[in-house]
C-alpha cells in the first residue's frame, strides 16, 4: 500500500473498519459511531459475542471481504491486524488512494487525544487487570474512557466515552498492521504503565523469548521521565527490561522490599481476603470475588495506580468488591445437573495452569474437568507442545480438542493434540483426544455428574460449546 496515504485526514466523515469483529476493532468501531462519524465493518469471523454486541449498537457487519464494500469511497479505511496485505479490501483501498490506519493510530487521533493514558501491558493479566482499573476509576469519580479487549460486566461494554481525562489502554505487544510490524502499544504515550510478566508467546511474530523482551525494552525505554511503571517483582526479564527506565519504577508482588506487597490471603468462597503493604507497612484489606493468586496480583496492580492518582484505600476496596468480573474470564456460563460450565479465555500454558488452579481453588472437593481448544498462532504450534503437558496438573479429567485451523501452521511446525494426551497419560492422568466439539459435548453429557465442574478454555468461539453443552446437560 501506498505509505503517502498512511494517515489521518482532518475532515473525516465516513470509517470503513475491515475486520471489524475483532474485540478491539469492534470497541473502536462503537466508540466511532458514539462520536458521530458513519462507520461501516467488514469481517469473516463474525460470532458472539461480538457480532451481538456490534448489532446491539447498531452496527451492520458485512459478511466476508469485498471491493465492493468500499464502493462508496469512505473518508479514511482502519486496518485490523489481522488484515494480511492480500485482502481484496487492502487491495481495493490502494486501488483507490484511500487514506488509512491502523487502530491504535485511529484510537490515539479519535479517543485518546487530550486524555491521560493509562496502559496495562504484559504477556499475562491485560483484561482484567484494566478492567478492574477502569471500574475503580469509574468508583472514584473519574468517569474514565476505556478501550478494553473484554466485555467489562460492571459496564456490559469493552468501551466507554467517559467524560473524565482518564483513558485506560489495554497494550498489547502483537503487530500493529500488515503495514507496520512493530507492536501495538508502541503508539501509546501512557502516564502510568502496568506491565504484569514477560513470556515468549505470539510465535508466528516472535522468534523466542529473547525477541519478546527486546519489544518490551523497546517500550520501558520510550516511557516518559516522571511517568509511572508498575512492575511485577518475580519475573527475570521484567527485571532486565526496566534497567534505567527514566519512568518512576514501582514494583509490586511478593518480594521483599518491593513497594507494593501481597500480605496474608483467606479464601471463604466465594470471596477472598488480602492484605496489602505500602513501603513494608500495613496500607490495607481487600475483599474480591475473583478467584486465584494471579488476580490478587492483578488487583495488587490496580491499587497502586490507584494510589499514585490519589484514589483512596477506601474507595479501592469497595470498588474491589463490587467489581463482577470481565466475560470469558472464570465466567459461570451455567449449571445443569449439578454441573457448572465455566468459560475462560485461557489459551498459553501459563494461563491454563493458573486457570486451573485459581478454579480448584474455590471449588474443592469438586471433580474438576478441563476442555481445551489450542486455537492461537503459538498453541497450534509445537513451541509449546513439551510445556502444556505440565499445565493441567490441577484437572482430574483433561479433554484436547484438535485444533480446529491447524491447516494454517506449516506441518513441520503443528501442535499435535494426540500427542499431549498421550504425554498426560503416561503422568497417570485421565485424559482424552477429541477430533471435534461434538464429541466432547457428547462424552461430557455422557460421563458427567452431579457437582463436576467443567471448566472450558479457548481463546476463540469454540462452536459455541458452552451454550450446546449446558442445552444437551
Amino acid at each position: 500500500m501506498d505509505m503517502s496515504k498512511n494517515h489521518i485526514p482532518a475532515a473525516v466523515r465516513r470509517i470503513h473498519l475491515i475486520a471489524v469483529c475483532g474485540t478491539a476493532m469492534g470497541a473502536l468501531a462503537c466508540m466511532l459511531r458514539d462520536l458521530g462519524y458513519e462507520v461501516t465493518g467488514s469481517d469473516q469471523k463474525v460470532y458472539p459475542p461480538m457480532s451481538r454486541f456490534l448489532a446491539d449498537r447498531g452496527i451492520a457487519v458485512m459478511e466476508g471481504y469485498r471491493a465492493e464494500h468500499l464502493s462508496y469511497r469512505p473518508d479514511l479505511v482502519v486496518v485490523g491486524n489481522a488484515v494480511p496485505r492480500t485482502n481484496p479490501e487492502a487491495i481495493e483501498c490502494d486501488r483507490q488512494g484511500l487514506p488509512y490506519c491502523s487502530m491504535p493510530q485511529a484510537v490515539n487521533r479519535f479517543v485518546a487525544t487530550g486524555k491521560q493514558t493509562l496502559m496495562v501491558t504484559g504477556t499475562h493479566g491485560k483484561t482484567t487487570t484494566a478492567a478492574l482499573l477502569a471500574w475503580v476509576l469509574q468508583a472514584a469519580g473519574r468517569e474514565p474512557s476505556f478501550v478494553i479487549g473484554g466485555i467489562l460486566l460492571n459496564f456490559d461494554s469493552n468501551y466507554r466515552l467517559g467524560h473524565g481525562g482518564d483513558i485506560v489502554i489495554e497494550g498489547d505487544e502483537y503487530d500493529t498492521a500488515f503495514f507496520d510490524k512493530g507492536p501495538k502499544f508502541r503508539h501509546y504515550v501512557p502516564a502510568a504503565t502496568v506491565l504484569t510478566s514477560i513470556e515468549f508467546d505470539h510465535a508466528d511474530i516472535y522468534r523466542d523469548l529473547a525477541h519478546v523482551t527486546s519489544a518490551f525494552r523497546d517500550l520501558v525505554g520510550g516511557l516518559g521521565r516522571g511517568s509511572l511503571l508498575v512492575a511485577y517483582d518475580q519475573d527475570a526479564a521484567i527485571d532486565a527490561v526496566i534497567v534505567g527506565a527514566a519512568a518512576v519504577v514501582q514494583r509490586y508482588g511478593s518480594e521483599t522490599g518491593s513497594d507494593w506487597r501481597l500480605g496474608p490471603i483467606a479464601i471463604d468462597p466465594p470471596w477472598t481476603a488480602f492484605d496489602v503493604q505500602r513501603a513494608g507497612e500495613r496500607f490495607g484489606c481487600f475483599r474480591t470475588r475473583m478467584i486465584g493468586r494471579h488476580n490478587l496480583l492483578n488487583a495488587l496492580a490496580v491499587i497502586a495506580v490507584a494510589d499514585h492518582l490519589g484514589v483512596s484505600a477506601g474507595v479501592a476496596a469497595e470498588a474491589l468488591e463490587s467489581f463482577q468480573g470481565v466475560k470469558r474470564r472464570q465466567e459461570i456460563r451455567g449449571e445443569k445437573r449439578g454441573i457448572i460450565v465455566i468459560d475462560d479465555f485461557a489459551h498459553h500454558p501459563t494461563a491454563v495452569r493458573e486457570t486451573i488452579a485459581a478454579v480448584r481453588s474455590s471449588y474443592p472437593g469438586r471433580r474438576l474437568v478441563a476442555v481445551f481448544e489450542p486455537r492461537t498462532n503459538s498453541s497450534m504450534r509445537k513451541v509449546f507442545q513439551r510445556i502444556y503437558s505440565q499445565a493441567f496438573d490441577g484437572a482430574d479429567r483433561v479433554c484436547i480438542r484438535r485444533p480446529s485451523m491447524l491447516e494454517k501452521v506449516p506441518e513441520a511446525e503443528r501442535f499435535s493434540a494426540e500427542t499431549l494426551v498421550a504425554d498426560l497419560q503416561r503422568q497417570g492422568r485421565h485424559a482424552v483426544y477429541f477430533p471435534n466439539t461434538e464429541s466432547i459435548i457428547a462424552s461430557i453429557v455422557d460421563t458427567g455428574r452431579s457437582g463436576d465442574v467443567v471448566l472450558i478454555m479457548s481463546n476463540g468461539g469454540f462452536d459455541n460449546i458452552h451454550e450446546k453443552l449446558l442445552e444437551a446437560l
